[in-house]
């Protein structure tokens, strides 16, 4: 293994960014197939982030194990960030990506992106990110509401959101959420065993 992976101060190759692009679409179409199921519905729609938090371990953790190096999972949330923005979500989803992403990275970065705990800790931190449309939404549902009007949400879509918030869903979306990050990455850290030991991640 050359000197460059093996520091994760260099800074992202053509290689790594690629690598990231390829990630970060994977991550796009799985939290795309697990928010479908909920997201359409108006009372479902809260735990999305849930369901996005317990598939995509596996991919964000390979991906830090592969590239290893500062600003891949920063991207990764930009890119995110982007993509939601273009398919039409709350701009609190987009910001919640690249906020999220910032903040995972450098709690990766800690460990030097080797350490199982803080890697697990990172994504918690980004599977936070699909609850910033949801945060905005209890924070200002009118603002809410008169964005996602703009964006083509129906307004009986809205009335039903507002017929079922209450306090006791989004402490369960938040709590949720990350016990199912904490699952997810449970699970990725068996499945990808082999990879980590070669990348060298530890405890």
């Amino acid at each position: 293994m050359n000197q460059q992976s093996e520091n994760p101060e260099k800074g992202l190759t053509v290689k790594d960014m690629v690598t990231t692009g390829i990630f970060t679409a994977l991550y796009l179409v799985f939290t795309m197939v697990s928010g479908i199921f909920f997201a359409p519905n108006p009372v479902l729609t809260f735990y999305m982030p849930i369901a996005c938090a317990l598939v995509c371990g596996p991919i964000y953790l390979l991906l830090v194990a592969k590239v290893r190096k500062r600003f891949s999972v920063t991207l990764l949330g930009i890119l995110m960030g982007a993509l939601m923005f273009v398919t039409g979500m709350h701009w609190g989803m987009c910001l919640g990506y690249i906020i999220m992403g910032i903040a995972a990275d450098m709690v990766a970065g800690i460990g030097r992106y080797r350490r199982k705990v803080l890697n697990m800790f990172s994504y918690m931190l980004l599977s936070l990110a699909p609850a910033g449309s949801y945060l905005v939404y209890f924070a200002d549902p009118d603002a809410w509401a008169r964005s996602m009007l703009g964006n083509g949400t129906e307004q009986s879509y809205i009335d039903t959101m507002n017929s079922t918030a209450n306090l006791r869903i989004l402490i369960i979306m938040l709590v949720g959420t990350l016990a199912a990050a904490i699952l997810s990455a449970f699970i990725g850290g068996r499945l990808l065993k082999k990879q980590f030991e070669k990348a060298g991640i530890t405890a």
